[in-house]
C-alpha cells in the first residue's frame, strides 16, 4: 500500500472532455511536484505518439501476463480487445522522484485507483458542459466513425453517471478556467499532509 507522503493525482473524464489538456496544464504549471504516469496500452501509436512516452505500446498477449503477474495498479479492456492499464512500476518510478504520479485515466480506472489508495489519492472527473457539446467536440476532431462516435456519446453519458464519486468535479466550459480550478485543487492538496 501506499506510505504516507506518496500521493497520486487521478485525472478521468468522458472522451473529449478536456482531459488531456487539463493534464498539460498540471504538469507545465506543477514540474517540480507532479510527473506523468505513462500508461500501457495495447493499440497502436497513433501521429506522432512516442513508446515509453504517451505510452508502453504492448502486445495483449503482453498485458495479459502483466495481468496475470499482478503489475497493475489498474487495468481495463477499454474496448474489445484493447487494454489500458496503470502499471504499479510506473507509479514507483515516480514516487522515486519524490513527484506525485499524475494519471490521467478513464472513470473506472480513476475509481479503482481511488480505492486503493484511499487518503493518499485525489480525484478529478473533468465534466463537459453537456453531452451536446461533448459531441461538438468529438465531431471537431474528425477522427470517428459515425458508430465510434455514436458509441463514445454513450460511454460518455454512462461514465457521467459516476461523477459524484469523484473528490472533485470540474466543469469545462471554458478549458483557462477549469486548468485553473484544477490547479488550484491540486496545489491545495499536494500541500496538506495525509
Amino acid at each position: 500500500m501506499a506510505q504516507a507522503k506518496n500521493k497520486i493525482i487521478i485525472i478521468a473524464a468522458p472522451s473529449g472532455a478536456g482531459k488531456t489538456s487539463v493534464v498539460r496544464h498540471l504538469l507545465k504549471a506543477l514540474p517540480d511536484k507532479l510527473a506523468f504516469s505513462v500508461s500501457a496500452a495495447t493499440r497502436q501509436p497513433r501521429n506522432n505518439e512516442k513508446d515509453g512516452v504517451d505510452y508502453y505500446f504492448i502486445t495483449a498477449k503482453e498485458f495479459e501476463q502483466r495481468i496475470e503477474q499482478d503489475a497493475f495498479v489498474e487495468w481495463e479492456m477499454v474496448y474489445q480487445g484493447k487494454y489500458y492499464g496503470t502499471l504499479k512500476s510506473e507509479v514507483q518510478r515516480i514516487w522515486q522522484q519524490h513527484k506525485a504520479p499524475l494519471l490521467d485515466v478513464d472513470v473506472q480506472g480513476g475509481l479503482r485507483v481511488q480505492e486503493k489508495y484511499p487518503g493518499t489519492s485525489l480525484s478529478l472527473f473533468i465534466e463537459p458542459p453537456s453531452i451536446e457539446e461533448l459531441e461538438r467536440r468529438l465531431r471537431a476532431r474528425g477522427t470517428e466513425t459515425p458508430e465510434s462516435l455514436q458509441a463514445r456519446i454513450s460511454k460518455a453519458s454512462l461514465e457521467m453517471s459516476f461523477k459524484d464519486r469523484f473528490d472533485h468535479i470540474v466543469i469545462n466550459d471554458k478549458l483557462e478556467r477549469a486548468c485553473k480550478e484544477a490547479e488550484k485543487i491540486v496545489r491545495n492538496f499536494l500541500s496538506h499532509k495525509p
